[in-house]
């Protein structure tokens, strides 16, 4: 009996935790840089740009922020070129598949939250994990993205889950404070977005390097 099992209801972030998008996210947001004539940046601007939704991607990809002129303009283009270019490089990384089955095979509840569009979301779990994952919630104008704790509160009331029975599991500081605002243990993964100093700065009190580990 390892100290993780005994979690009922594994909650996953999806980018840079179950599904390497980082490419394909850059590829988007230089594509709709270039579309409005603003500078375009390096993979590891993007990967310091992401996990608190398309919105904030945008807003620090285009100079000024919010108060730039372009960036509705960008983030509509940067989110139809996303729909249609998801699937370009993204895969899920590796060890993955063989965790979600063997969770599927100790009948565990498997369910996924993130801050990228509800479409995005749902369709992703779809294309890798169908058959996988239980519940999918991305973000929409119900619910308030992370680090705020809807998501996964409504993960819980969909799947009837005590705060006992649930673990989350994420790859940057947007995730350990989610789970600190459910009141939840995170486990925090070294394989996505954000490296090792970077996590325990932010708070992380279990680091994995492989997605075995989790059931070891």
């Amino acid at each position: 009996m390892n100290h993780y099992d005994h979690y009922d209801v594994y909650i996953f972030d999806l980018d840079g935790t179950l599904l390497d998008t980082l490419a394909d996210l850059a590829a988007s947001c230089n594509y709709a840089m270039r579309a409005v004539q603003l500078p375009e940046h390096s993979t590891d601007d993007v990967r310091r740009f992401v996990g608190n939704g398309v919105r904030k991607l945008i807003e620090r990809a285009v100079p000024d922020g919010d108060r730039n002129p372009l960036l509705e303009s960008a983030l509509s283009i940067f989110r139809q070129h996303y729909l249609e270019h998801s699937l370009d490089t993204t895969k899920p990384y590796d060890g993955i598949m063989p965790l979600l089955r063997e969770l599927k095979a100790r009948g565990k509840t498997v369910a996924v939250v993130s801050n990228k569009f509800d479409a995005a979301t749902k369709s992703l779990c779809q294309h890798f994990f169908s058959g996988l994952v239980d519940v999918a919630i991305g973000e929409s104008e119900h619910v308030r993205k992370k680090p705020a704790p809807d998501t996964v509160l409504e993960v819980m009331r969909q799947v009837g889950a005590t705060k006992r029975q649930v673990v989350y599991i994420g790859d940057s500081d947007v995730d350990i404070a989610t789970a600190a605002n459910c009141g939840i243990p995170c486990i925090s993964v070294l394989w996505g977005f954000r490296d090792r100093d970077f996590l325990l700065a932010h708070g992380a009190t279990s680091l994995v390097e492989k997605p075995s580990e989790i059931l070891e």
